[in-house]
């Protein structure tokens, strides 16, 4: 059977988008800059997005910061690396900018208060907009390789469905009641409508409810190009040239989470491309004759040692052996749920990432490439 290490180098090579998915804290945005990194380290021209807020991806990279714009990672690398932080409000912003029939349109709807409020606290307008800013790179932008770092696992499931939850609400009968001004809330015709609006306006305000009605009428005629938009956007994410990579570690409920995920991929048609299960136990070699002992055996012959510093050895062997065949036990279901993707098995690691060396050597680990030199950093630019 061929390496797993190199199949799963033939599916980054073989990609424009790569989404890596999968439950917090498996070493998942650590997976996707390694997947960047190899990519500029075999010429090509890659970009990391993270959608989480947190500064993990910056720190992989030994970075202060990150922002919503791609930051060049300079070191002597053959291609070029790039990294960026989604932020969802310049995002969104851009997004109006780019469908408003003129900018008189564009600025009634970012100096709006109701706007100014959705556009970065309203449930799911990160993960569209994470979808957006995927697309943007994708299809806009001058990458080789685009590789998206999701949010925790039930989080980037929102993720997949971000566009068509989008589109599914511009078809909604109360938004076109709200987008018609001749016919709906924004002239009250009828007193029902006049009710609705009293009610909502001693709940939340009368100026929260005339802010809102102010959004709509303001939105009037952008429908259309947000909705081509998310078409595009689910096209892209069902393309043959995007991968999804399940990311997990050996613990139980991480496997569970990962099948889950699976689970759901399925569900929408897509395929796992590939799975790496950070962290995982090393097998510790083999025995003087070329094969490696089981747990039993090894915790036998530490009994038949006992007393000397080599029957101590052979306990801690019996102990690690015993641990490694527990995390096999566990991902023997998920391994068989996502064959015949490559299975990509990282042993944990004594050190940190939080440089481009680190990286490299999970790199060499994850995909089976020479670590070669450290790249050195320069001043970023």
């Amino acid at each position: 059977m061929s390496d797993p290490r190199s199949r799963l180098a033939d599916v980054v090579a073989g990609s424009h988008v790569i989404v890596c998915c999968g439950s917090g804290g498996v070493g998942k945005t650590t997976t996707a800059a390694v997947l960047a990194l190899e990519a500029a380290r075999a010429g090509r021209r890659s970009v990391v997005v993270t959608i989480d807020p947190a500064r993990r991806l910056a720190d992989a990279l030994g970075l202060e910061g990150l922002t919503n714009s791609a930051t060049r990672i300079d070191a002597d690398l053959p291609g070029e690396m790039h990294a960026l932080m989604l932020d969802t409000k310049s995002t969104f912003d851009g997004l109006v900018r780019r469908h408003s029939a003129d900018p008189e349109q564009a600025e009634g709807i970012l100096s709006n208060r109701f706007y100014q409020n959705i556009s970065s606290a309203l449930s799911g307008t990160q993960e569209y907009m994470a979808s957006e800013k995927l697309y943007e790179l994708a299809e806009e932008g001058d990458w080789d390789l685009v590789v998206v770092d999701t949010p925790p696992t039930r989080n980037a499931l929102d993720f997949l469905d971000a566009p068509q939850r989008l589109a599914h609400f511009l078809d909604h009968r109360l938004y076109k009641v709200l987008m018609t001004p001749t016919r709906g809330i924004v002239k009250a015709v009828n007193l029902a409508a006049q009710a609705v609006v009293r009610s909502l306006s001693k709940v939340v305000g009368g100026e929260v409810v005339a802010d809102a009605i102010a959004f709509f009428q303001a939105f009037e005629g952008m429908e259309r190009g947000f909705k081509e938009r998310a078409a595009a956007v689910d096209r892209l994410l069902a393309a043959p040239e995007t991968a999804f990579v399940l990311v997990a570690s050996p613990k139980a409920d991480t496997v569970a989470e990962a099948t889950y995920f699976a689970d759901q991929l399925t569900e929408h048609g897509i395929t796992v491309r590939g799975l790496v299960v950070n962290r995982m136990q090393p097998a510790f070699g083999t025995d003087h004759d070329g094969f490696a002992l089981g747990p039993e055996a090894a915790r036998e012959r530490a009994r038949t040692l006992e007393g000397t510093d080599i029957g101590d050895l052979y306990t801690a062997l019996a102990d690690a052996r015993q641990l490694a065949q527990g995390e096999e036990e566990h991902l023997s279901g998920l391994a068989e749920q996502v064959h015949p993707a490559p299975v990509v098995r990282v042993p944990v690691q004594p050190f940190e990432v939080n440089d481009l060396g680190g990286l490299s050597t999970l790199g060499s680990l994850m995909l089976g490439t020479a670590p070669g030199d450290s790249p050195g950093r320069e001043a970023q630019r």
